[in-house]
């Protein structure tokens, strides 16, 4: 279970804050301890560390005024979007306000001719969709959880469509955001290049809440293709699944998604969403494109995918197939709870370059097995980012070490082979032993922006680094 630190408090000034924003914010402001509790960190097996209010603005100029009362009084300020997140983003190791931003849930504008939009912080990703929809517009980026957009920028997520569509990163074209003393900027413009500046939008998204609060958002936006087609083929190994998504990504065909599901998954599938998919390693995938388009994509993944040993080959183009199919591979964490009743899921992720993927996710299974872990895997293998969730018995010490010992090799085990740590949970509180071990010296300059940014060291404290004594 990993270790989270309680940093010192400000007693004084935390009880000043609450007093003043009591005044502005009324009801809007609360106390208690279920709610408290609800805007710590309660999604894995990192600690609760609740704050000690919870503020509900619906504004820009609101979180302005907030953070510039909770600046002067140097009083942490930790925002706060669905609670999705894995690594701890939401705790509130020293206290202080939880900035919750699902009130501020407005579509400003949709540009259909320039094919972006503005929305307010708070907006999550379905709704965001299901407004564009009848403007033949969509949002691609999909994390599975029903995220919101400021959240999901904040920790630079990605999902089943990051293999071609990319990630938060590649589609967020700039950020209105609040900094740590209260200021209020504009990072960029709806223009899809510039050359102005620094690239303060790429800056802020992934800095996890330790820079800024975003309060809008511009986001680059796709046309809903004209025909999607969704497939499906079994593999006698993981080995042999991640041989055919290599396959895939060198022979350039435009996959729209690509998932991995081991043996252990499909069985935790079949159980919870009543399907009865062969019970060997698993690849999902979806093509957009014309009609012909897809159809010929399919067919041609087929065929790669018979060349390392793939069978059971299926595609549809059948809409109601397709989204019973991906309801499925989104549902895969309450699937892998229902599997093992009780059980804590240990969610991990790491990315690895695509020639390595077939060796890493192989070593994780054998390393899961020899620590006596149930641990389901499924990853966006189509650039390299798999995720292993050991169901662990937290009552049982020896399986809650095992999944320490685990968790900590296979961030090893992606750093060693040129990977990374995180591909999208981020770092929070969870993986801070890794970032440096990854990034070197280039951690130090991450640690002066941070200071010189905010330097009383309000802004979601604790997380990404250890916090400054």
């Amino acid at each position: 279970m990993v270790n989270v630190t309680t940093l010192p408090r400000n007693e004084t000034g935390i009880r000043t804050v609450i007093d003043l924003l009591k005044q502005q914010f009324g009801e809007r402001l609360q106390t208690g301890q279920a709610v408290r509790e609800q805007h710590g960190h309660t999604t894995t097996w990192i600690e609760n560390q609740a704050p000690d209010a919870v503020v509900f603005p619906t504004s820009t100029q609101e979180v302005s005024e907030l953070v510039k009362v909770c600046a002067t009084h140097d009083v942490p300020v930790i925002p706060y979007g669905t609670g999705t997140s894995l690594e701890g983003h939401v705790n509130a190791p020293a206290g202080g306000i939880s900035i919750d931003l699902s009130q501020m849930n407005q579509v400003i504008e949709v540009n259909p001719g320039d094919l972006d939009c503005r929305v307010q912080p708070g907006v999550t990703r379905e709704d965001l969709n299901s407004h564009l929809r009848d403007q033949g517009l969509f949002f691609p980026i999909d994390p599975g959880a029903n995220a919101s957009l400021g959240g999901m920028a904040s920790t630079r997520a990605s999902g089943t469509n990051a293999v071609r569509y990319g990630t938060m990163k590649d589609n967020v074209l700039s950020l209105e955001a609040v900094m740590a003393d209260g200021r209020i900027i504009r990072t960029g413009t709806r223009a899809r290049k510039s050359s102005a500046g620094y690239d303060l939008t790429r800056l802020l998204v992934g800095s996890e809440g330790t820079l800024g609060v975003i309060t809008e958002i511009t986001l680059r936006l796709q046309g809903i293709p004209e025909a999607m087609s969704a497939a499906r083929c079994s593999f006698p190994s993981v080995e042999e699944a991640c041989q055919a998504v290599t396959s895939v990504i060198q022979y350039g065909l435009p996959v729209a998604r690509i998932e991995l599901l081991d043996t252990t998954m499909v069985k935790a599938i079949n159980g919870y969403s009543k399907l009865s998919l062969p019970e060997t390693p698993l690849l999902l995938l979806e093509f957009h494109g014309t009609e012909n388009g897809v159809t010929e994509q399919a067919e041609i993944f087929g065929t790669l995918a018979g060349e390392v040993g793939g069978h059971g080959f299926e595609a549809t183009t059948s809409t109601e197939e397709r989204n019973r199919m991906w309801k499925a591979r989104h549902d895969a964490y309450w699937a892998m709870l229902q599997y093992r009743p009780g059980a804590k899921g240990v969610a991990t992720d790491a990315c690895v370059p695509i020639s390595r993927l077939a060796e890493c996710v192989t070593a994780a299974q054998q390393k899961a097995d020899d620590l006596g872990l149930i641990a389901p895997i499924v990853g966006h293998a189509g650039d390299g980012n798999f995720h292993v969730t050991p169901l662990v018995d937290m009552d049982n010490p020896q399986e809650v070490e095992n999944a320490e010992i685990f968790a900590s090799w296979l961030s090893e085990l992606a750093i060693s082979v040129g990977g990374t740590c995180t591909g999208e949970h981020g770092i929070g509180q969870g993986k801070q032993d890794y970032l440096e071990k990854e990034l070197g010296e280039a951690t130090v300059i991450m640690s002066a922006i941070k200071a010189a940014l905010d330097p009383a060291n309000i802004m979601n404290p604790g997380k990404i680094f250890p916090a400054r004594p």
